[in-house]
């Protein structure tokens, strides 16, 4: 009989150990480049105050609907942070005094209560670095170098799609788009590429938009590629004008410090309607054998101030990394993934005590060394670094400690030999850098 106990919550799931080897490995390298670029660590709460994640310039109603409350003994109303933004605007305020810019980066569990489907669960990892105090343009361009660092460092080749806000509402509004349609008319338009001129203006129909205003924008599509010099040629607006410039502003930056991964200027991409008031970007596998995007982000200018209510400003640019669908493009990788989790098994033989110690040696020496602790005769100890994949063993009896020695084995080879134990680690060494 099946014990009910026995299973996850939905949306929830068990990373067992050569699945968590490789999360862990992509969080480490996220981690080394986040520093690298100088961004600090942060750490904020699970646990929040409802009232906080509630606010009105919190993630807004749509979002509070997959909030997960709860409440303390103390009956106060509680909540599960939903992402790392409002966490982050919560530090800014308590801290006054923090010197702006503000770099940080935060990789920790956020929880929704949405749908769940593959790739998609209720309790998953975000990857955020942030940046707060800074109008430049330099900001973006210095988080768009760091995600092409970061890709290249965990060998996955991508492209970034770039907008601006600003110009996308310009150009909505030069056609006639109303505000209050704004919205409806960016959501279309982000699906462009997927559906096609004829697809977005179904798309506009079945939103109920004005038959004007499809004619607007359809007229608007029918005229060719929408490049960064034509929009800077066919719109007058304020508006559209500043966002061309800060585009190209960003461009210049790009390509005057080498970065060398490929950058395409995407006039339809929307992302976050409440939220972005600038730059926005979204990340893709070249290759596309995942289709979604790996990591986006953006410039949100108004929120942290509103959130506040203190009269101040707090221009901020983000850039979030999907963990989840990082590890899906590793898996889809098997030859390139090596995760293991020892380096060499030593096998006492009769030389439990002595075994330790010499575990404890290769361990100080920095080599990942596991003890087999179950007196295991030697077929089954061998076979079990097979199985653990585990390319070394080190057998050690009483022969060998008479003669100052030990056998070190390569499963992968199927050979032995016997090493002095005064060279043992650089052995060691020498034969997982030729592994």
């Amino acid at each position: 009989m099946e014990n009910s106990l026995l299973k996850n919550v939905k949306g929830t799931k068990d990373f067992m150990p050569q699945e968590q080897m490789l999360r862990d490995r992509i969080r480490r390298t996220l981690e080394e480049v986040f520093e690298a670029y100088g961004c600090k660590p942060l750490e904020t709460p699970m646990l929040s105050s409802y009232e906080l994640l509630a606010s009105k310039y919190g993630g807004g109603a749509e979002i509070l609907k997959e909030v997960y409350q709860l409440s303390d003994q103390g009956e106060r109303e509680l909540a599960l942070r939903y992402d790392l933004t409002v966490p982050l605007a919560k530090v800014v305020g308590m801290n006054p005094e923090m010197r702006l810019p503000f770099k940080r980066y935060e990789i920790g569990k956020v929880f929704r209560d949405g749908p769940v489907k593959p790739g998609r669960f209720r309790e998953f990892v975000q990857c955020d670095v942030d940046i707060v105090g800074s109008s430049s343009m330099l900001a973006e361009a210095e988080l768009i170098s760091m995600a092409f660092a970061a890709f290249e460092r965990l060998d996955l080749d991508v492209y970034i799609e770039v907008n601006n806000r600003k110009l996308l509402s310009g150009i909505l509004q030069e056609l006639g788009v109303p505000e209050d349609r704004a919205g409806d008319v960016m959501l279309s338009l982000d699906k462009l590429e997927k559906i096609g001129i004829k697809g977005v203006l179904e798309d506009l129909r079945e939103r109920g938009v004005e038959d004007a205003l499809i004619e607007a924008v359809g007229g608007f599509l029918q005229e060719g590629e929408a490049t960064l010099v034509r929009l800077e040629e066919r719109f007058s607006s304020e508006l559209v004008q500043e966002g061309v410039q800060e585009l190209k502003q960003l461009f210049s930056y790009l390509q005057g410090s080498h970065v060398t991964g490929e950058v395409r200027f995407q006039p339809f991409l929307a992302r976050g309607l409440g939220i972005y008031t600038g730059t926005v970007y979204e990340i893709f596998l070249q290759d596309q054998s995942i289709t979604s995007s790996i990591g986006s982000g953006g410039r949100y200018d108004r929120i942290i101030g509103q959130f506040l209510g203190d009269g101040r400003e707090y221009p901020a640019v983000g850039i979030s990394f999907g963990q989840d669908v990082i590890l899906t493009a590793l898996t889809l990788k098997p030859m390139e993934i090596n995760e293991r989790t020892a380096d060499i098994l030593v096998v006492p033989m009769g030389t439990e005590a002595l075994s330790l110690g010499l575990a404890n040696r290769l361990r100080l020496a920095g080599i990942k060394t596991e003890l087999e602790l179950s007196g295991r005769k030697l077929k089954k100890a061998l076979d079990y670094a097979n199985k653990e994949q585990i390319p070394l063993v080190l057998i050690y009896g009483e022969n060998e400690v008479e003669k100052g020695a030990v056998v070190l084995r390569d499963m992968r080879k199927g050979d032995e030999k016997t090493v002095p134990l005064a060279l043992l680690e650089q052995q060691i060494a020498d034969a997982i850098t030729n592994l």
